[in-house]
Order: structure tokens, then sequence, then C-alpha cells
């Protein structure tokens, strides 16, 4: 079946220069969590030079740009992430990152300019009824900005029936989209363990407690965990990032410290191994007389799409690019994102759409592909005049 360009690409192909210049500024310009005053600010003033009402400051810097139309009752969230990374840049582009050790390593430059340029077309043709609350979050990368804007009551005064966001995804074909129904990006949680022994001479170890042979066994026990505990048909990382220990090679230290990330794809699974952790940091900390002091803060959820909104997104994708363009074996992702807060408050689903063959996101080296500019636009207006329809069924 093939798929002829219509009204809306046409007309967004009038915005396209603009979508993309405003883009590569954006890249030049990049802001870190709660920090994108001048990214709010733009964002902003575009929304309300195109008739939206406009509220700014929510969790941060977050803003929403709202517009109703006609008198339908249903109302819709589109929410795009603006922060940057602490990353030094070396694309070598033109547009690179201005800021020296921050860029946009992920594509949320992109992000923005795409829910914008669909935000302009949306307010010149209002060919929809009901209301669209465009979401522009702060500090996804980490600082849990939807959270944040939630618990200053995003949707309370900004009420959705539904939610939806998008990611670019390297090493997927340019302006594919993939959809997953279910758990479809890890939870993450970040734990730091201290092994605290009694220290002394490296040539005395008879007189110590030496926590780095604990570490060293617990290390290897972390690793039963996902291979003994863990349904095998469930998946799971527990990876140790750090060590730190000891500053002399003939001096045992006083204690060791280990960093782990742990991701999982489910809520009792992340309980599972939090309990496992925690009892085997004790209990082999214990078997060499020494103790294990445990910090276990959570991080984002299991990011889980919601079966009925993630068909209903998959179909528009269907309807107006093509069952060709929709990739079949997207598989879910061992990364996290904190639209998962949003999609614990609301129905909806996070989609992805290829970035081609670029580095890969977080790298120094990524860019985001203005190639998908277009057919992303073009996707969040068609969702948002679907899910607005003039004559709802």
């Amino acid at each position: 079946m093939t798929h002829h360009p219509d009204k809306v690409a046409a007309g967004l192909d009038r915005f396209l220069d603009e979508a993309i210049a405003l883009r590569r500024d954006l890249h030049v310009h990049p802001e870190l969590g709660y920090n994108e005053h001048r990214t709010s600010r733009i964002v902003a003033d575009k929304l309300s030079s195109w008739g939206y009402e406009v509220a700014t400051g929510i969790g941060g810097t977050g803003v929403v740009g709202t517009m109703q139309n006609g008198k339908g009752q249903k109302r819709l969230g589109i929410r795009a992430d603006m922060d940057a990374l602490p990353i030094t840049e070396t694309t070598g582009l033109s547009y690179a990152s201005g800021t020296p050790g921050q860029m946009h390593a992920c594509g949320h430059d992109g992000h923005t300019t795409i829910l914008l340029n669909s935000a302009r077309y949306l307010a010149d043709t209002r060919d929809f009824t009901g209301t669209l609350n465009l979401i522009f979050q702060p500090a996804e990368e980490g600082g849990a900005g939807a959270r944040r804007m939630i618990r200053d009551g995003l949707f309370e005064r900004f009420p959705c029936d539904a939610v939806f966001g998008l990611h670019n995804w390297p090493g997927v074909a340019t302006g594919q989209f993939g959809f997953i129904s279910g758990p479809a990006m890890a939870s993450v949680d970040k734990v730091t363990i201290r092994i605290v022994g009694k220290g002394g001479h490296g040539a005395r170890p008879q007189e110590t407690v030496d926590p780095v042979v604990a570490s060293a066994s617990l290390i290897m026990a972390l690793q039963s965990i996902v291979a003994r505990n863990i349904d095998p048909l469930d998946a799971a990382v527990i990876t140790v990032g750090t060590i730190h220990a000891g500053i002399a090679p003939n001096v045992i230290p006083d204690s060791v410290e280990l960093e782990l990330t742990v991701r999982s794809f489910r809520a009792n699974v992340r309980e599972k191994i939090k309990q496992r952790i925690t009892n085997l940091a004790k209990a082999q900390a214990q078997s060499y007389g020494a103790t294990a002091e445990i910090d276990y803060p959570r991080g984002y959820p299991v990011l889980v799409n919601h079966p009925g909104e993630t068909e209903f997104a998959r179909q528009v994708a269907v309807t107006h690019f093509g069952e060709e363009r929709v990739e079949n074996n997207f598989r879910p992702i061992s990364a996290s994102e904190d639209f998962a807060f949003m999609l614990e408050a609301l129905p909806g689903s996070y989609l992805f759409i290829g970035n081609g063959d670029s580095a890969p996101l977080h790298s120094s080296r990524y860019d985001f592909n203005d190639e998908i500019i277009a057919p992303a636009s073009r996707y969040w207006v068609k969702l948002a005049e679907e899910y607005l329809a003039k004559n709802p069924s």
C-alpha cells in the first residue's frame, strides 16, 4: 500500500527549514536539567505567538501549552523533554554545542523541535475538537522532571485522558516507528554498598578484617541473583560500575565502596532484587567479619505502555505511513526514562522513531537526525487529530 503525502505533510513542509534552524540553535545552546531557562523561554514565546495558553515554571522550568477547540470533551497530552547532558561534544559539526561540557547527546533538542513544529501546524489548522496539552518537560536525564511536574500539579491543572511521548532511536532506519505494549523500558536503581572492615598493614592481614576480600566475594555473589533468584523469562541487570578502596598496595583499607546500577522490567522483580542485594551484602560481609552499609535510593520505575493506547498509537502510524514503516520486532529497552511516572499517573504510550545510522545516545559523537523532524511532526499531528476527532465515535 503506497501512502502519498497529504495536506499535513505539505503544510508542515512550509515550516521545515525553520524547524531545522531551531533544532540546531537549541543544539548550540544546551542546558542541563532544571536550568533550561533559555529553552523554556523559546518554547513559551513560540506557543504564545501561535495562540496557545501558556503556563511556565511547572516543576521548575517546565512549560505547558494548552489549546481548546470546539466542544469536544476529550483531553490529550503530548510530552517532549528539553534537557541536555554533561558531556563534551566531539562531533565537529558547524552547530556543535557552544557550552563546554554540555551537549544534546540524547536528541531532546529534536524532541522539543518536533513537538513545537506540530504545535504550530495544529494551531494553524485547528482540525480537532477538545483540549490539547503540550508538555515540555525539564530534567529527564536523572532529575525526574516528570515526577516533579506531576507533584507540581501538572495533571490537576491540565487534565488529560491519555498522554504520549516519543524518543529517537539510533540503529533503527530513519523514520521507522517502534511500538512496545506493556513493559517497554527498565526501572533503574543506583545502589551504594560500603563494606566496613578493620584496616592495617598489608604484611599482617591476621590483624585486620579485609574489606577488599569481602567485597570481591560479594561482587561474585551478586552475579548469582539474576542467574538463580530471578525467573529466566524475566530480564534484569545488576552491574557493579565502581569500586573505591585503598591508597597503597601494602595497606589494607578500613572500607570499600561499591556502586551498582540495577535494572528490571517488573515491579516484583525490582523488589526481589533489592531484597537479595541487601541480604547478600550483609551476609557476605558478616562471613568475613565485616559489616555492610547499604544505600538504596529508588530511581525511575518501569515504563509500562498501556495496551489500548499503544495499539491506538500504532494504528496511527499504520494508517498514515503504511505497515512497512512500523518495526515489527521492536523489543523492550534496558535504558530508563522518567516518562514512566506519567504512565503511572495516566494511560498512554511511549513510542520510538528511528534516528538512522547515528552514534548511540549519550555518546559525544551523537547527532540528532534532522530528517526525522518532518515524519515525527506529521505523526504527532495525525495522532492529535485522530484522538481529538471532529466526529468522536
